[in-house]
């Protein structure tokens, strides 16, 4: 006898409204800030327009069972995989470029530009589509293998890597450094709870640090050769990072981040009083501007939320009956857990400066229909999971 768990979790539901009114308020504060060439946009009413799409998209991803999406999910991968493809050859053919179809920003060609609704931005939709892939892969690679031998591990990680190196080397000729962490922080969070065998996981993960490593070395003994293969400007955001104020023309943004958050003290100044200009205030410096209309104990609530939002997501993974819904929720952590870390982390001076949004509140449409549709499959596993009365707590 069983049955069923609340097919809503409440708790995960109004932390995402409390973070979504944040991000409301924070880009109204912003507005003061955005550069002339796009301060007739208003970034608040666009947000929110996005929130109610959102939340459209959250019950829609609700109403198919997510057991479904096995059998669609590789035809949207090779969908995904041809946008990225054209990225990296529409951009080359005049009438693409003159149309402003393949749109390249802030250096990278990662856009495409359509008329009347914005740009698309195709590795946000990858990442979502990778989660949904490689939760498929180990569910059957561990129906097919309940007793995994050593051998059976590592095919498993090559079937991880076949699916996840071909898009993540796309996102990274584009070049979307920050994507591209991205989706190897989901990969890392789904390989950790795939079953496989963990001195492997640590084995690959002390591959790539070392590697890593020897990449660092190998800069400061032949500089000449990086300078050659890597633009300027990406290493100018490790000089940016490491010595922002020794590298004022690479650590400008970095130095007005801290100036902005240190300004807010404890309470912060108040509403739209915004005193500190930075860069990206919409998008890549919200956590700044919050935090100085709010200070820190502002701060603290938005980290709070997005701690209890994340801890849902855990809960309802490991409640789950499904492995395969387990792993959803797994890559779904990843992707959250990954990109809250990375953009507040860079905004303080912890990491360096990637271009990432913050989750839920930097405005984007199209990264914000990605999250939200996120939110509706953990939603969706949850409301499928079943409780035994005699099952072992």
């Amino acid at each position: 006898m069983n049955k069923s768990k609340s097919k809503i979790d409440y708790l995960l539901l109004l932390c995402l409204f409390c973070i979504g009114i944040i991000s409301i308020i924070s880009l109204m504060s912003a507005q003061d800030l955005i550069p002339p060439k796009l301060a007739d946009t208003n970034f608040a009413q666009k947000q929110m327009i996005w929130y109610i799409f959102g939340g459209f998209m959250i019950l829609m991803t609700m109403l198919i069972d997510f057991d479904r999406y096995k059998y669609i999910i590789w035809y949207i991968y090779a969908f995904g995989m041809l946008l990225l493809l054209g990225l990296e050859f529409l951009d080359k053919i005049p009438f693409f470029i003159e149309k402003e179809i393949v749109l390249t920003l802030n250096n990278a060609t990662s856009w495409y530009g359509i008329p009347g609704i914005g740009t698309f931005q195709p590795a946000e939709l990858m990442k979502l589509v990778l989660i949904l892939v490689l939760s498929q892969i180990i569910a059957k690679h561990n129906e097919q293998h309940l007793f995994p031998t050593k051998q059976d591990d590592w095919l498993l990680i090559g079937k991880i890597t076949a699916v996840s190196l071909p898009p993540l080397l796309l996102i990274i000729k584009q070049p979307d450094l920050g994507s591209a962490m991205v989706i190897i922080a989901i990969v890392a969070a789904i390989m950790i709870v795939s079953g496989i065998r963990f001195r492997y996981i640590m084995l690959i993960a002390g591959s790539v640090i070392a590697i890593g490593a020897f990449l660092v070395w190998f800069y400061f003994q032949f500089p000449d050769i990086f300078t050659k293969y890597i633009p300027e400007y990406q290493l100018g955001r490790f000089y940016g990072w490491l010595l922002p104020y020794e590298y004022p023309e690479y650590g400008y943004q970095l130095q007005k981040g801290l100036l902005s958050i240190g300004s807010g003290m404890l309470l912060g100044k108040g509403f739209s009083e915004n005193n500190v200009y930075v860069p990206e205030p919409q998008t890549d410096f919200i956590f700044a501007v919050f935090s100085e209309n709010f200070g820190f104990i502002g701060a603290s609530i938005l980290v709070a939320l997005f701690f209890i939002l994340i801890y849902r997501v855990i809960i309802t993974g490991i409640e789950s009956n499904d492995p395969y819904g387990s792993y959803i929720c797994a890559g779904i952590v990843g992707l959250l857990t990954f990109q809250v870390f990375q953009n507040i982390g860079m905004t303080i001076g912890l990491l360096p400066i990637t271009g990432i949004p913050l989750p839920f509140v930097s405005y984007g449409g199209t990264s914000l229909l990605i999250y939200m549709i996120c939110i509706g499959l953990v939603l969706n596993v949850r409301s499928r999971t079943k409780e035994f009365m005699f099952a072992e707590k």
